[in-house]
Parts: structure tokens; C-alpha cells; sequence
């Protein structure tokens, strides 16, 4: 059976994002990529949204990225941004930083940002509890799990969800991770803004949903890309028209991208409440 839970206007949001294997085909860098999910972050937190993302500490990575700009956000509109950015790690993710680099971690984040770490049971573990805790290597098994619980958990604290680029090879887990992100907020009824121009996981989505068309990048399958062919363009529940979602697909340029985003958000709040699916048996 399923049924409905009403929901708040999107005031948190997850953003979906990694390294995109189009970019060079597409005439674009990385730089691009972290320079758009930049920009998407920072109109979003002026817009009075808390962002949420699920990701890893890597040297460059998208994580330090966004605090980085939450940072820069806060020292230019001296603005009270506690707690505006929230980053899940995963049990597989964090078990095998040492406690020095989670306190390294921590206290550069002051209190406009938090973690959150996932424990091997599901459940929310604090930083003292961490600290006791042996360093471990997971295995297949715990990385597919612990990264399945850490985004439903996600899921379940956010109200819509930003998606651009993605690898599809190369990943950790049972399929892409943008894309099982994308399946989680579907089955839950979250609305979700897809930006293909960047190429990657998110393009062969929007390409499956009918949004954009083939094209000389378009790849076979990645495990979990059929599930997709159950959905379609109103499985965003983004309050653009299809036309609107059409060209969000398909286009590199930000700008036009943010006003979109906005406008979809605009949209959302006007017609509150909306609902979350909640399947049960």
C-alpha cells in the first residue's frame, strides 16, 4: 500500500553530485562542474536553503568544496549560518579516517556546518563513540550497504534533492551513486531538478526518462539504469513543466540553470503542502 506524508516547503536539500565522464567530450573541465555546483550552492543558501550532501573528504573532493564556500558565504554577508550545511558519511566512508583527521575535520567546520556519521547499524554515532572505534577496511559487502542506509537516511531528512554530473564506472556500491539517490527520492516522492548538461550519471538519466535525446555519448547500461524506465518526467514532481525540465536537461549553462532551480522552488512553496510518498506493506 501506498500512502502520503504531507511535507514542508523545500527548505533542505540534498545535492547529488561527482565526477562526470563527459566533460572532456562536452568541451568542459572539472573546474566547470565544481564551479557549477558552487554557484547552484551558493544561490540556494541566499535563497534560505540548508544544503545537504552525502560524500567523502578526498583532496579536491566535493565536500570540501561546499564547506569551502559556506565559509566564504558567511564571511561575506556575516550572516548566521549554523549548522546550514550538513555532510552524512557513511560507515565505509568514515571507519577508516583516524581520529585525528575527524578532529581535524570537525573543528574546521565551526558551527555553520555539521557531520553526521553513520553507524554500521544505521544509527546516528557521535564523534566520541567514533573515536574508540578500531580502523576497519570494508569489505563489498559493508560499502554497498552502508552507502544504500547512508542515502535513504539522507532522503529521509531532505525535502528535494540537485543532481548534476556522476561517474558511472569506478564507484562503490550497487550501482552509481547518483543514481541511487535519484531512485530513492522517486520511490519517495521527492521532487528532484536534473541538470544533464554536465553529461554523466545524470544525462543517461534524463536520456532514459525522455528528456533529452541520444547521442553520440549515450552508454549502453550501468546496473540500475533500467529502473528508470518505469519513470518518467512527471516522476520529478519539481513544479517546472516539462518543457522546463527539458532544457534544465540538456543545458551547460548555470545561470539559466539557478533561475530554474528558483523557479521550481518558487513553485513548490506557493502550492504547499506537498506530499512524499510512504510505501508500506
Amino acid at each position: 500500500m501506498t500512502t502520503t506524508d504531507v511535507l514542508p516547503p523545500p527548505n533542505v536539500i540534498a545535492i547529488s553530485t561527482s565526477e562526470s565522464p563527459d566533460m572532456p567530450v562536452l568541451g568542459l573541465s572539472d573546474e566547470h562542474l565544481r564551479g557549477a555546483m558552487g554557484e547552484i550552492a551558493l544561490h540556494l543558501l541566499a535563497d534560505g536553503v540548508d544544503l545537504v550532501y552525502g560524500g567523502d573528504w578526498r583532496q579536491h573532493g566535493f565536500t570540501n568544496l561546499l564547506f569551502e564556500l559556506l565559509d566564504r558565504y558567511r564571511r561575506r554577508t556575516n550572516a548566521n549560518l549554523e549548522a546550514r550545511v550538513t555532510n552524512y558519511l557513511a560507515w565505509p566512508v568514515h571507519i577508516v579516517m583516524t581520529a585525528d583527521a575527524l578532529d581535524g575535520v570537525v573543528s574546521g567546520l565551526h558551527r555553520h556546518a555539521r557531520i553526521v556519521l553513520i553507524g554500521q547499524d544505521g544509527k546516528q554515532i557521535t564523534i566520541e563513540e567514533r573515536r574508540k572505534m578500531p580502523l576497519h577496511e570494508p569489505n563489498d559487502h559493508e560499502w554497498s550497504e552502508g552507502l544504500t542506509t547512508m542515502r535513504k537516511i539522507v532522503c529521509a531528512e531532505t525535502d528535494a534533492r540537485v543532481v548534476l554530473g556522476g561517474r558511472v564506472n569506478d564507484y562503490n556500491g550497487k550501482m552509481p551513486g547518483i543514481a541511487e539517490e535519484v531512485l530513492l527520492s522517486f520511490e519517495l516522492g521527492l521532487p528532484v531538478f536534473l541538470l544533464g548538461g554536465f553529461g554523466g550519471c545524470t544525462r543517461d538519466i534524463a536520456e532514459t526518462l525522455g528528456l533529452v535525446d541520444p547521442w553520440s555519448g549515450s552508454r549502453s547500461a550501468w546496473p540500475g539504469r533500467r529502473q528508470f524506465e518505469c519513470y518518467g518526467p512527471d516522476s520529478l514532481r519539481n513544479g517546472l513543466s516539462r518543457e522546463e525540465n527539458e532544457f534544465l536537461a540538456g543545458s551547460p549553462h548555470v545561470s539559466q540553470a539557478v533561475a530554474l532551480i528558483l523557479r521550481g522552488l518558487h513553485h513548490l512553496r506557493k502550492c504547499k503542502p506537498y506530499k512524499r510518498f510512504n510505501t508500506s506493506a
